[in-house]
């Protein structure tokens, strides 16, 4: 009886505590940079917080920090995630130059569709080639913003031979090699601060897709808005959606299932795909304050791309220096977001 007793009792204190692991609760803290009512965390991480939330059944709890409420600047919220200083954070691998070199495939001059789209190809473009690059972390999605455009104070640009001499906020490497190849200097900042940039004149405009400007009141800082009638924007920058990796690894099996259901192409498309929609409210925007909006015309267009070209040429032979074959990468890239886009 009493040999009968410790077996039960042994097997009642493996039932409960196979029963804790499995209503193990977990609480996983977002980071990122954007004030709370900007489209990506209104309109995503908020709402990718709450379904993983549902879709554990309230196992996992997500606790979402914006405008870098837990500390730190922008450039150091990746290694926020990968030190398990924050769970994960939402952020552009662009703000530490040079550290994520293959990113910058999808940050060259009319690289980009739209982001539904791009951001698809992004997320298969990490997939072939960006998995090392981030290997410190987890990742849940990699996407893009839309076409990137010009909003520039004073009489703005209707031509290339208007950007000689405008100091513009850019804020990637790419993007303000850019911005010296067609003639403007270049300041790198992280979006946070231009704003004040822009008010205090310490720059004449700033390059950013429209769904950004609503949050940051730049139609309000600026007086004209400069698009491009072609099927490739401009620029845009590359995004990265993370987690740290022992936090992730320490799971258990379904919740690590719950996190995988939310990662991937489709959530990286669900982000892009935000993106788009946040553009309208933008332009609106710019369109009720009076300012100017331009769309370059094709013909145009075809002198900035040309204008353009060697900053390709350059990130080729930069990154073929450093063990990467940046022909084939810049070839993928293109092929990828064509498929996408439906081939425009």
């Amino acid at each position: 009886m009493k040999r009968f007793l410790k077996a039960a009792f042994a097997g009642a204190a493996v039932l409960m505590a196979a029963a804790s692991v499995h209503a193990q609760e977990v609480t996983l803290r977002v980071h990122h940079f954007l004030p709370p009512q900007a489209p990506v965390p209104k309109n995503f991480i908020t709402p990718w917080a709450e379904k993983v939330e549902k879709e554990s059944g309230g196992r996992i709890k997500v606790e979402v920090y914006p405008a870098m409420q837990l500390g730190g600047k922008p450039p150091a919220l990746y290694d926020q995630a990968k030190d398990g200083v924050v769970d994960i954070v939402w952020t552009l691998p662009g703000y530490t130059p040079g550290r994520f070199p293959g990113t910058e495939a999808f940050e060259l001059p009319f690289m980009p569709a739209k982001a539904e789209a791009t951001s698809q190809a992004a997320w298969d473009f990490y997939e072939k080639y960006l998995q090392d690059e981030f290997k410190d972390t987890h990742m849940i999605a990699a996407h893009v913003h839309g076409p990137g455009l010009l909003h520039v104070k004073g009489d703005g640009v209707q031509k290339l031979e208007d950007m000689q001499g405008l100091k513009l906020r850019g804020p990637t490497r790419q993007t303000t090699a850019l911005l010296e190849k067609l003639g403007a200097t270049a300041i790198g900042m992280p979006v946070p601060a231009m704003p004040e940039a822009l008010s205090k004149g310490v720059i004449d405009g700033t390059v950013i897709p429209w769904e950004v400007t609503a949050p940051l009141k730049v139609s309000e800082l600026v007086d004209t808005h400069t698009d491009f009638d072609s099927d490739r924007g401009l620029y845009t920058a590359f995004f990265v959606f993370t987690m740290n990796k022992d936090r992730y690894e320490s799971l258990p099996e379904d919740l690590k299932a719950v996190i995988d259901a939310n990662s991937g192409r489709e959530t990286s498309r669900w982000v892009g795909r935000v993106m788009d929609e946040g553009d309208a409210p933008g332009i609106a925007i710019a369109e009720k304050s009076g300012n100017k909006i331009f769309k370059l015309p094709p013909e145009e267009v075809a002198r900035w791309k040309e204008a353009a070209a060697p900053v390709v040429d350059a990130w080729i032979e930069d990154v073929s220096a450093n063990g990467y074959d940046g022909a084939a990468m810049v070839e993928d890239a293109r092929a990828l977001i064509a498929k996408y886009a439906g081939g425009n």
